[in-house]
C-alpha cells in the first residue's frame, strides 16, 4: 500500500488543530496508509526542499505567515484563490512524472459557511476587518460578494485601497454603527493570550457580531472584551472545520 502524506506548513505550528482532526478522519475512513504531519518552516525558502524530501506528499494546508508567499511556488491557482491573492490549500497532482501544484483558498468557504449557519448575513450593513493579511482577504471576498460595506484596519496606511484605515483612524462613531467586527490578525493567539487588538471595545454596541479567526484559545481576550459589551461572539473553530473538510474534498478531486 502506497503511503499518502498530507500536512501543514507555517510558523509557528505548536498546538495545531489539523493533525488531530485529520488523524481521526483517516481512522474513521479506515485509511491506514494516510497520515497528516506538521512542517514548521521559519522561512518560505524551505518549501522546495520539503517537496523534494517528501515524495509521498499529496496535499498541504498553508497557514500564517505564508498564505501569500506560497503563491510564487505554485503552478496554478483556482479562480477564487487567484482573485483574493491568498492560498491555504495545495493539491499535488502527479502527471507523467511531473508534479503540478495547484492552490486553493478554503478560508473563503469556511468563513462564509461558519457565519451563514448561525446568522442572517442580510442583517449585516457595516463591517470592520482588523488586519490585512491572507485571512483578511477571504473575509473581504465574502463581504464583497454579499455587497456589505467594510473598512480594513491596518497598522499602516496604504494608498492603493481607499477603505484601509489605521487603528488611530477607527473612530468610536464608526465602531458604534458596525454589525460585524472580524479579528483577522494573530493578536491574542496562544501563547500570547493576554493580548488583544488595540481598539475601544466600549464603543461597540450589542448588535455587533464579533468574530475571531483564532481558535486557540477558544475565547481570546478580544472575544472576552467584546462579550463584556453584550456582543454575540464566535471563534474560528467552525471555520477551521469547514475549511478542513473542503481541503479533503479538493485533495480527492
Amino acid at each position: 500500500m502506497q503511503k499518502k502524506i498530507y500536512g501543514l506548513i507555517g510558523w509557528p505550528l505548536e498546538h495545531s488543530f489539523s493533525p488531530k482532526y485529520f488523524t481521526e478522519k483517516f481512522k474513521e475512513l479506515h485509511l491506514a496508509g494516510h497520515s497528516y504531519k506538521v512542517f514548521p518552516m521559519d522561512s518560505i525558502l524551505q518549501f522546495p526542499e520539503l517537496i523534494m524530501r517528501r515524495a509521498n506528499l499529496q496535499g498541504l494546508n498553508v497557514t500564517i505567515p505564508y498564505k501569500e508567499d506560497i503563491i510564487n511556488y505554485l503552478d496554478e491557482m483556482d479562480r477564487e484563490a487567484a482573485t483574493v491573492g491568498a492560498v491555504n490549500c495545495i493539491r499535488f497532482r502527479h502527471t507523467k512524472g511531473d508534479l503540478l501544484l495547484k492552490g486553493y483558498n478554503t478560508d473563503i468557504y469556511g468563513f462564509e459557511k461558519s457565519l451563514q449557519d448561525k446568522y442572517d448575513l442580510n442583517n449585516i450593513k457595516h463591517a470592520v476587518i482588523l488586519g490585512n493579511g491572507g485571512g483578511a482577504k477571504a473575509v473581504k471576498y465574502i463581504l464583497d460578494k454579499k455587497k456589505i460595506p467594510y473598512h480594513i484596519v491596518s497598522r499602516t496606511q496604504q494608498d492603493d485601497e481607499n477603505n484601509i484605515i489605521t487603528y488611530e483612524q477607527l473612530t468610536n462613531e464608526y465602531l458604534g454603527i458596525i454589525d460585524l467586527l472580524v479579528n483577522a490578525t494573530p493578536i491574542g493567539m496562544w501563547p500570547n493570550i493576554n493580548e488583544a487588538p488595540a481598539i475601544n471595545y466600549e464603543a461597540l454596541t450589542s448588535k455587533c457580531l464579533c468574530y475571531d479567526m483564532i481558535y486557540n484559545p477558544a475565547e481570546t481576550l478580544f472575544l472576552q472584551r467584546c462579550k463584556q459589551q453584550g456582543c454575540p461572539t464566535q471563534n474560528g473553530l467552525d471555520m477551521l472545520k469547514f475549511q478542513a473538510e473542503k481541503s479533503w474534498e479538493i485533495w480527492n478531486l
